[in-house]
């Protein structure tokens, strides 16, 4: 029986055509399981949880490897552009507020309510060939977005066995948060937030990057957990996100963010009831973003973490966890902005 449900969860994975986030590269989401950081549960009731993701994206890479200006501009990902964005660096912090309620063993609803923090620099477009002065400190733009996120809203079920312990999820992603961008015609679509500073000062900020999307989507998963030894506890679980409907849908000012798929494999370290040592590797693979106020070259990829971390009981009903996560893996299309690490620290209470 275990052999066959883990083939189930794998083969839900696959299906899921690991062609998910909703962002300007393949690496601007957390990709850390959080659900499996503090353990699944079949007990009903109320838990709130809120973490903290830190992402500095500060590494410019191509491919695999690590790209530098010149090439952005000299060997552009689009040829016929005759130059390219020579981007500085993203960093971002994502707070999520989580509230699950769990009716029984069999059905669990969970609200998440993000808040997003980010700063972005960016060289801007340059035409070939690539010069030294491209990359001053005063062709330097800078711009900062806080605010409301999109909201996800999530349903599970794990009542297929007697054991509770194999689920599948389904839910929607909304189109709360602030979004929009600038036409090649310089007219502005939607709620964008601005540069600040530099010479792209007014201008919108690129749609991938704001806070929300402006899309619906549509998301489905499955997770499966079981203890491999006394003191061991594994899970594998998988998600794929897609939008069905965008709010930026006109001719020239159009915007559909790529399709998202996850996987995450972990153990958990049972053996102290106080505190779970616990390692997670995280694969994920978006797609590129579609539309005329996308950056379809640069948006694609696939990107692997390593994740070590810890989980510790506070009190009766209060878990505390951090996790760092490493990259292991990177195959981007284009030239996208890269973490060399992120961090996520967070508390979890049962009321």
């Amino acid at each position: 029986m275990a052999i066959k449900t883990w083939a189930a969860v794998l083969g839900v994975v696959a299906l899921g055509g690991m062609p998910v986030a909703a962002r300007a590269c393949a690496t601007c989401g957390c990709t850390l399981s959080t659900d499996a950081a503090t353990g699944y549960t079949t007990e009903s009731g109320w838990r709130l949880n809120l973490d903290d993701t830190f992402i500095d994206q500060s590494q410019l890479r191509h491919g695999s490897g690590k790209a530098t200006p010149q090439q952005v501009v000299d060997q552009p990902s689009d040829p016929l552009a005759g130059g390219g964005e020579i981007e500085k660096g993203t960093i971002s912090r994502y707070i999520n507020l989580g509230v699950a309620y769990r009716i029984n063993a069999d059905w669990g609803f969970n609200l998440v309510l993000p808040y997003v923090l980010r700063s972005h620099t960016t060289y801007g477009d340059h035409e070939q060939p690539y010069v030294a002065a491209q990359t001053a400190p005063d062709q330097v733009s800078g711009a900062r977005v806080s605010g409301i996120g999109d909201v996800k809203l999530l349903a599970s079920y794990q009542g297929f066995l007697p054991t509770h312990n194999f689920g599948v999820q389904m839910g929607v992603k909304l189109a709360t948060g602030d979004y929009g961008g600038e036409t090649e015609g310089g007219t502005v679509v939607g709620h964008p937030t601005s540069f600040r500073s530099g010479p792209a000062r007014g201008e919108a900020l690129d749609t991938s990057l704001q806070a929300g999307t402006g899309s619906t989507d549509l998301i489905v998963g499955a997770y499966y957990y079981q203890p491999v030894s006394q003191d061991f506890d594994a899970f594998v679980n998988g998600q794929f996100q897609a939008a069905v409907s965008q709010r930026l849908d006109a001719p020239g000012a159009d915007f559909r963010p790529g399709n998202l798929a996850s996987m995450s494999l972990g153990l958990r370290y049972e053996a102290h009831a106080n505190w779970v040592p616990q390692l997670q590797i995280n694969v994920q693979h978006k797609g590129a973003d579609q539309g005329a106020l996308a950056d379809r070259t640069d948006s694609a990829g696939t990107v692997a973490y390593l994740s070590p971390g810890i989980s510790a009981t506070l009190g009766r009903n209060i878990q505390a966890y951090a996790f760092v996560q490493v990259p292991i893996y990177s195959r981007l299309s284009g030239y996208q902005l890269f973490p060399r690490w992120t961090g996520t620290v967070g508390v979890s209470m049962a009321l």
